[in-house]
C-alpha cells in the first residue's frame, strides 16, 4: 500500500511538472485597458505574433508554446491579480508590462515562486537589484534614455533653460526627470522650473500658467508623463499658444502624441525611444513585414518589437537551456550575449544587468515622426 501511494504521488508531481505539460506556458502581464493600454497592446501583439512563428516552426523543446494574458488594468492590484492567475497555472517565465511601477506589482511574485521575468518596456535601472536574480530587462534603462534626450537638447536643440513636468505618480517618470536633469545640469544647463501632475490628471491648466509666467521663458519643457497623459498636455500646451520644444521619453512613443493634439499642434516635440523605426538591420524589416502581414497595420510604436524581442529572448533562453525548468531557463537569460533583437542587441554585461542598447531620438512635426539620430551608450 505504500508503495502504491508513492507511486501515486510520484505520478502527480510528474504530472504538475513544467517537463509533464503539453505546452510550454508563458504569463504575459500586461495592461489592455487603461492608460497603458496604448504601449501594452502593441507589445502584447508583438508577443503573440513571436509565439505564432515559434510554434509555426515546431514550438520549443518538442512543445507549442501557450501565452496567457490577463488584462492589468494598469491598475497595480489587478496586475498583481493577474500575475497570481498565471503563476497558478504553470507558467515556467513571465514577459511583459511597458512601466515599471506595473512591474513591481507583479514581478516580484515571480521571483518569490523562482521563476523568471523579462520585462519587455519597463526601463527603471534598478529593476533588476529591486526584484532579483530572477528579473531581466528587454529595453534599456531610463538612466541611458534620459542621457540621449538631455544630450540631444543641449547639444542640437541648443538649449540652455528648460522647464521640468513630472507624472508624481509613477516610478518611471519620477526616474526620468531625475536622470534628466542631472544630465542637463552636468552639461551646463539650467533647471528653471519644476512642477507635478498625477496619473489620471487632464486638466493641466495651473502648470500651463506657471510655465506662461516664467520669465524669461525656458528654452524648452521636458514632460515626463505615460501615453495617457502624453497627448493631453502636448494638446493644452499647444491650445494656450505656448509653442517652445516639447520633451520627453519613451511614453510619448505613442500615436496619442499626434491623434489627441491633431497634427497642426502636434509639432516641435523630440522624444527619446527605443531604436527601430527607420532602421535598416534586417530584423526590423523583417518585423515591420510580419507585423504588417499578420495584422493589416504597421507597428504602432516601439513596444510592438519590444515585446516581440522579450518573447524571442526567452524562446532562446528555453532552447539554449535545453530546458523548461525555470532556474536553467534564469540562468541561460543571464548569460545572453549579442542577442540579435529588433530593438538592438542584447548582452547582459553590466553589473546593473541592464542591456547597453542604442536609442532613438524622434521628432514630431505636424503629427510626422522622423528618426533624428540614434545615441549610444559609452558602455557598449
Amino acid at each position: 500500500m505504500r508503495k502504491l501511494l508513492a507511486a501515486s504521488l510520484a505520478f502527480a508531481a510528474m504530472l504538475g511538472s513544467a517537463d509533464a505539460q503539453e505546452t510550454i506556458k508563458v504569463g504575459a502581464l500586461y495592461n489592455l485597458t487603461g492608460g497603458m493600454s496604448s504601449l501594452d497592446g502593441p507589445s502584447l501583439a508583438g508577443a503573440q505574433l513571436a509565439v505564432k512563428q515559434i510554434n509555426a516552426a515546431g514550438g520549443l523543446l518538442g512543445k507549442q508554446v501557450e501565452l496567457i494574458a490577463p488584462d492589468g488594468k494598469t491598475d497595480q492590484q489587478e496586475t498583481a491579480k493577474a500575475a497570481q492567475r498565471v503563476l497558478s497555472e504553470g507558467v515556467i517565465v513571465g514577459i511583459g508590462q511597458s512601466d515599471t511601477t506595473f512591474v513591481m506589482a507583479g514581478a516580484p511574485l515571480f521571483q518569490e515562486k523562482g521563476i523568471p521575468f523579462v520585462t519587455s518596456g519597463a526601463t527603471h535601472p534598478k529593476l533588476p537589484e529591486w526584484v532579483g536574480d530572477h528579473m531581466f530587462m528587454t529595453p534599456f534603462g531610463d538612466d541611458d534614455q534620459s542621457y540621449a534626450i538631455a544630450d540631444y537638447t543641449y547639444d542640437k536643440l541648443g538649449a540652455r533653460r528648460v522647464a521640468v513636468w513630472t507624472d508624481n505618480s509613477m516610478d518611471f517618470t519620477k526616474a526620468l526627470s531625475a536622470f534628466f536633469t542631472a544630465r542637463f545640469q552636468q552639461k551646463g544647463g539650467e533647471i528653471v522650473g519644476t512642477d507635478v501632475f498625477m496619473m489620471g490628471d487632464t486638466d493641466f491648466s495651473a502648470q500651463i500658467a506657471r510655465l506662461a509666467s516664467l520669465d524669461p521663458q525656458p528654452d524648452a519643457v521636458f514632460v515626463s508623463a505615460i501615453p495617457s497623459e502624453a497627448g493631453l498636455s502636448v494638446k493644452q500646451i499647444r491650445e494656450q499658444g505656448i509653442s517652445m520644444p516639447i520633451l520627453s521619453g519613451d511614453g510619448f512613443d505613442t500615436e496619442l502624441v499626434s491623434t489627441v493634439p491633431g497634427p497642426e499642434l502636434a509639432t516641435d516635440i523630440y522624444f527619446s525611444t527605443h531604436t527601430y523605426r527607420a532602421d535598416d538591420r534586417p530584423e526590423v524589416k523583417k518585423f515591420v513585414d510580419d507585423y504588417k502581414a499578420e495584422y493589416g497595420r504597421e507597428p504602432e510604436n516601439a513596444f510592438a518589437p519590444l515585446g516581440y524581442d522579450a518573447m524571442m529572448l526567452v524562446a532562446d533562453a528555453i532552447k539554449r537551456a535545453n530546458s523548461s525548468e525555470p532556474a536553467k531557463i534564469r540562468d541561460a537569460l543571464a548569460e545572453t550575449r549579442g542577442f540579435k533583437a529588433v530593438t538592438g542587441e542584447i548582452s547582459y554585461t553590466r553589473p546593473t544587468m541592464v542591456p547597453p542598447k542604442p536609442v532613438s531620438i524622434v521628432s514630431v512635426k505636424n503629427g510626422k515622426y522622423t528618426v533624428e539620430e540614434i545615441w549610444r551608450p559609452e558602455s557598449q
